[in-house]
C-alpha cells in the first residue's frame, strides 16, 4: 500500500502555536500548484504499486480553487494507479467551507474532510489566532455532513485558560455532532513560534503537562462512553472510520511527499523537500528535484518501529521485532520495557507489546526509554 501526501504551503494567517512550513501570502499560489503537479510527474516512477491514500495537507489546502484542485487530481490519475476505493482527504478550515466550496469539493475525487476546528470557544480561537470563529465551526460541520459522510475534526486540549468543565462541555458538543473521526492534539510550545515568544515575555500563561494530562484522562473516559475507539494515540474513531492515511503512516508503509517541506518514506530511507516555496519552485521548473535524503541505519529503523507502533492500539509485534532487528535489539527492547511492564504502563497481549490505557499519555516517554541511542 502506497500513499501520496501533498503539502499545500499557504494559510490566511499564522496560528500562534504552529511551526509547520507555510506562507501567508498567496501571491505565488498558482506557481506553486504548477510546481506540485510537475513534481508529481517527475517522481511518478517512485511508486510502482497502487495508490491507496491521497492526503492534501498543509498549510490550508481548502484555499485551493476548483481549477487548482482539478489540475492536481488530473495529474495524479494520469500518472499513478489509484485504487477505486482510495481514501482521499483534504484538510480544511471552517471559514473556507461555505456551501459553494463544499459543492466544489464534492465534485472532485475527495471523499474525506479533515476540518481544523481546534476549539468551539471564541476566546480560545482568538488566543490561538485562528481565522474562524465558533459559529463558523459549528455551521460548517452541519453543512459538511450534507455532502460528506467521512469527516474528521481536529481539536486541541491543554489550552491554559480551558478548565476541565469547559473541556467536558467541548467533548459533549463533539459527540452530539456524531462526527465519525476525531483527532485530539495536546497543545505544545514549538520553537520559534509566537506562542513561545509570548510565554517567554509573560504575555501568555505557560502550557502545563499536568493540565493536558487531566484533559486527556477526561477525553479517554468520554470517548469510551461514546463508543469511539482510540486506535492511535491522538485519533479516535467510530467503527469503519479509521483514517487509512494515519494507519499507513503508523504502520510504516511507504508514502510519497510532494510539495515544499513534504517528507517521503521508503523502507530504509527518508527524504524531504526544501522548505522554501520559491527555491522549491525554481528547482522543479528546472526539472530538478528539491530533495534531500538520508539512509536509515538498523538502529534508526528500530527506533522508528518502536515510536510508530507504540502509538497504535495494537502495539508492536514481538516476533517482527526479533525477526527484523535481530536478537541484540530484541533483548535490549525487552530489558528497557521491564519497568513499564511492571508498573502497568505496558502489557503483553498475544505476542504484542502495547501501551495500556494507564500509560497512554506517556507514550512518547515510554518509546524514548526503549530507543537505542
Amino acid at each position: 500500500m502506497f500513499g501520496i501526501y501533498i503539502h499545500i504551503p499557504f494559510c490566511k494567517q499564522a496560528c500562534h502555536y504552529c511551526n509547520y512550513h507555510f506562507s501567508t501570502t498567496l501571491k505565488h499560489k498558482t506557481r506553486l500548484v504548477n510546481a506540485i503537479t510537475k513534481e508529481l510527474i517527475l517522481r511518478k516512477d517512485e511508486l510502482n504499486t497502487q495508490v491507496k491514500t491521497i492526503y492534501l495537507g498543509g498549510g490550508t489546502p481548502s484555499l485551493l480553487n476548483q481549477s487548482e484542485l482539478d489540475d492536481i487530481f488530473h495529474t495524479i490519475y494520469e500518472h499513478y494507479n489509484v485504487a477505486e476505493d482510495a481514501e482521499i482527504t483534504i484538510e480544511a478550515n471552517p471559514d473556507d467551507l461555505t456551501i459553494e466550496k463544499l459543492k466544489v469539493l464534492a465534485l472532485t475525487p475527495i471523499n474525506r474532510l479533515s476540518i481544523g476546528v481546534q476549539s468551539f470557544y471564541n476566546s480560545d480561537l482568538i488566543w490561538m489566532n485562528r481565522a474562524h470563529n465558533a459559529k463558523e465551526a459549528l455551521d460548517c460541520l452541519h453543512l459538511a455532513k450534507r455532502y460528506f459522510s467521512n469527516i474528521s475534526i481536529d481539536l486541541i486540549y491543554g489550552i491554559p485558560q480551558m478548565d476541565n468543565e469547559r473541556w467536558k462541555q467541548t467533548l459533549e458538543r463533539v459527540f452530539e455532532l456524531a462526527i465519525p473521526h476525531l483527532s485530539f492534539y495536546a497543545l505544545t510550545v514549538e520553537p520559534e513560534t509566537a506562542l513561545e515568544r509570548f510565554i517567554k515575555k509573560n504575555k501568555s500563561p505557560a502550557v502545563e503537562d499536568d493540565h493536558a494530562f487531566a484533559h486527556y484522562k477526561i477525553l479517554q473516559q468520554k470517548a469510551q462512553h461514546a463508543n469511539y475507539q482510540n486506535y492511535e494515540f491522538s485519533n479516535f474513531s467510530k467503527t469503519g472510520y479509521y483514517s487509512q492515511n494515519n494507519m499507513a503512516y503508523w504502520s510504516g508503509r511507504p508514502y510519497l511527499g510532494i510539495g515544499p517541506g513534504a517528507h517521503s518514506y521508503q523502507p530504509g530511507q527518508r527524504c524531504w523537500n526544501i522548505a522554501n516555496n520559491l527555491l522549491y519552485a525554481k528547482k522543479i521548473e528546472a526539472d530538478e528535484l528539491a530533495l534531500e535524503c538520508e539512509i536509515l541505519s538498523q538502529e534508526d529503523q528500530y527506533n522508528e518501529y518502536i515510536m510508530t507502533r507504540f502509538r497504535t492500539l495494537a502495539g508492536l509485534s514481538l516476533s517482527i521485532l526479533r525477526e527484523r532487528f535481530g536478537e541484540k535489539l530484541y533483548q535490549y527492547a525487552w530489558q528497557q520495557a521491564q519497568p513499564h511492564l511492571q508498573s502497568g504502563r505496558l502489557e503483553i497481549v498475544e505476542n504484542q507489546m502495547r501501551v495500556t490505557t494507564q500509560g497512554r499519555f506517556q507514550t512518547d516517554g515510554i518509546s524514548g526509554d526503549l530507543f537505542y541511542v
